[in-house]
């Protein structure tokens, strides 16, 4: 069994709804702190949204990025401040053509907020088409993932920002992990339990992010027109009836029937009340499922909670469940072994279903699991 192999058994994810808790199995083959990279990659800090609160945390932030194998530079405005924002527009749109001059192969987003919106018809397209990097932030950070695929077609990330998850006194190790693997190329799959999921063995184009970020992009040239993909989402203080109302957009727009997959991260931080009678994000699902026939798979350990993973927005990825798991194919791997022999040569659904296997044998041999509360 490979090294990649192996670090997939470390990449299961329960998600608990009852008691809001996410338990994370490991074998107990699998450490969870690895050895150091021998090549430190390098990492560049914009801060394209609002201001960080507390700009002591930004080089806590660096400290930790460096000692997770990353060569960290900060962008000139990425402490700064302007009205509610990092700096005002024009210098923000600016911190991009910076990163795509500078040679380190990785741009993250210091932290989400409001403000990239305001600033992509000032971003250099062409510039960063020209010179290509590895984009990773989320939250408000959708809204560039998306344009940069729908202005350029290049991939990028949503995953951690470099204050919000990498500043704290103790650092989330898996969300760490999941990270670095997934920025070195080296996460292939990822699992995670789902109590709520329709069958599903399929393939398409992994997109999407918080759900309010993509639905403001509909009617603009900066969302993508993505067909037979797997859309996922998250959000975060909106209440169950404006998820519904977000999602009727997207229905309306004829976005939400062209897709093959449609997977749920975490809804968190909103209050029901009286007048709502039963109406829950459970009810929003069984409306949604009545709209279209398109796969529903919920429990996706990402969003604004405590925990979230790390995953390409603009890349094809496989979508699988069986039993109450879900798995993500995130990228090709090695058939060379015994447990793979029967799929040799072979990639689509067969080469989800071998993964599959491979993971939920690593599932079964886990002894100990650690817990994080949302």
């Amino acid at each position: 069994m490979s090294t990649n192999q192996r670090k997939a058994g470390n990449h299961q994810l329960e998600q608990r709804v009852n008691d809001a808790q996410i338990l994370f199995d490991e074998a107990d083959d699998v450490p969870v702190v690895k050895e150091p990279y021998a090549e430190k990659l390098g990492l560049y800090l914009i801060s394209p949204s609002g201001a960080i609160a507390d700009p002591k945390r930004l080089p806590i932030a660096q400290k930790k990025l460096s000692s997770l194998g990353f060569d960290v530079r900060v962008d000139k405005a990425a402490a700064g401040k302007y009205l509610r924002f990092a700096a005002t527009d024009e210098e923000r749109a600016k911190a991009f053509s910076r990163a795509a001059k500078d040679d380190a192969p990785i741009v993250m987003a210091t932290r989400g907020g409001y403000g990239i919106s305001r600033i992509l018809p000032l971003i250099d397209w062409k510039l960063l088409e020209k010179n290509p990097k590895t984009y990773v932030g989320y939250s408000d950070f959708t809204a560039f993932n998306l344009a940069l695929l729908a202005k350029t077609g290049l991939p990028s990330f949503t995953g951690p920002n470099a204050v919000g998850d990498f500043s704290a006194n103790k650092v989330d190790d898996l969300i760490a992990d999941i990270f670095v693997e997934s920025m070195r190329g080296e996460l292939e799959i990822l699992s995670f339990e789902t109590q709520d999921a329709d069958e599903v063995d399929t393939e398409g184009v992994l997109w999407g992010g918080n759900l309010a970020m993509l639905t403001s992009l509909v009617g603009t040239p900066y969302l993508p027109k993505i067909k037979k993909g797997i859309l996922f989402f998250e959000d975060v203080s909106e209440h169950p009836y404006r998820i519904e109302r977000l999602l009727t957009q997207l229905l309306h727009a004829g976005i939400l029937d062209k897709q093959k997959a449609i997977i749920i991260g975490d809804i968190t931080d909103y209050e029901l009340s009286k007048s709502d009678n039963g109406f829950n994000m459970a009810e929003v699902i069984k409306w949604l499922r009545s709209q279209i026939k398109v796969p529903v798979i919920t429990g996706l350990p990402y969003g604004h909670g405590e925990m979230r993973v790390t995953l390409p927005i603009g890349k094809k990825v496989g979508i699988a469940t069986e039993k109450g798991m879900a798995y993500l194919l995130l990228d090709k791997h090695d058939h060379n072994h015994a447990d793979h022999s029967e799929h040799e040569g072979h990639d689509g659904h067969d080469c989800i279903e071998c993964c599959k296997n491979l993971v939920s044998k690593k599932h079964k041999k886990s002894k100990k699991g650690k817990k994080a509360k949302k």
